[in-house]
């Protein structure tokens, strides 16, 4: 399967990635050109540097999706780890919006992340619940 989603893999040794990851922590870093121009990293950048060094340096791969980008229904399935079958069920119910291409679902990358993150806070919301359920019927006990 061929993607024009950018995939970056670890080319820096891990030490030198670790190191990175400490130096990003303390302080916000500026770019220098060439003819010494500076100035500072802007913070986007910067929360996106904090957020892929350690992953990088774990020897994690890093794929950046623009929140435009229209996926196909097997990236989308790959992306909030299900199945194709339990997407299409997803995309009839109306959980994720999507668009018809011809016969293909095409589905918008901020769509798809957009229920996952609801997906993580849903499944938090009832993991809480249900522990102090629990709780209340004396099955679990809080470690203090």
């Amino acid at each position: 399967m061929t993607t024009n989603t950018p995939v970056f893999e670890s080319q820096l040794e891990s030490e030198d990635l670790l190191r990175l990851t400490q130096l990003l922590e303390k302080a916000h870093p500026k770019l220098v050109g060439m003819d010494g121009e500076e100035i500072l990293l802007p913070e986007s950048l910067y929360q996106v540097l904090l957020q892929v060094t350690p992953l990088l340096a774990q020897g994690k791969g890093v794929t950046l999706i623009p929140q435009e980008q229209f996926l196909t229904t097997q990236e989308a399935a790959n992306i909030l780890n299900i199945s194709r079958p339990y997407l299409y069920k997803l995309l009839e119910r109306g959980d994720i919006p999507f668009t018809k291409i011809g016969s293909h679902r095409r589905i918008k990358a901020e769509n798809v992340l957009n229920y996952k993150q609801q997906r993580d806070i849903d499944r938090h919301q009832a993991l809480t619940e249900l522990t102090a359920t629990s709780q209340e019927l004396g099955f679990y006990q809080a470690e203090a």
